[in-house]
């Protein structure tokens, strides 16, 4: 059966056989391939005078056109999404750092396993640190100042699991009626 021309089928092989061609956003002459056009327009892009572009599915995932109940609308040839994100800050979720620091007055200046801790400073000389051992027995929260902001501004993956194939349009076929 010969395909409808503009038809897009999902292949497991590495090349696009006679007649086809990979979805890949290549630019066409209009003149050579008229009713490609006639179906496509330059919904993918082109010149629209001698040059119309085929759909480009290379990382992208097909979206079917309109809207769904509660979704955002999609237009045909509507491109969008992105395969990294970098957060901002309005984009994560309100949450809050916290430090506490034992109220008594420190007794070491060993910083492992032990808590922030006040300096009791009667000679008049300023301790590098103070800290007491075990748990806080009077925990005291620490301006939110003191602690500096995480992060590297780096963006992360954001794409769904995928599966690579080859997409694939027929450049030649039936010119698919209307009802």
């Amino acid at each position: 059966m010969d395909p409808f021309l503009g038809e897009i089928k999902m292949v497991g092989f590495p090349y696009a056989p006679n007649g086809w061609a990979f979805c890949n956003g290549q630019l066409l002459s209009i003149a050579n391939n008229s009713a490609l056009f006639a179906l496509l327009g330059t919904q993918f892009g082109g010149d629209g005078m001698n040059t119309f572009a085929l759909p480009d599915l290379r990382s992208r995932v097909p979206v079917h056109q309109g809207q769904g109940s509660g979704l955002q609308a999609y237009a045909m040839g509507q491109a969008g999404g992105a395969e990294a994100v970098t957060l901002q800050i309005q984009q994560m979720p309100t949450h809050a750092h916290r430090m506490t620091v034992d109220a008594s007055v420190g007794n070491t200046n060993a910083p492992s396993g032990n808590n922030l801790a006040p300096t009791e400073n009667p000679a008049g000389d300023t301790p590098l640190n103070s800290f007491t051992t075990g748990n806080a027995a009077d925990p005291v929260q620490v301006n939110a100042a003191t602690i500096a902001p995480q992060g590297g501004s780096q963006p992360h993956e954001n794409r769904q699991p995928y599966l690579t194939v080859n997409f694939i349009i027929a450049l030649q076929g039936i010119f698919p009626p209307r009802q």
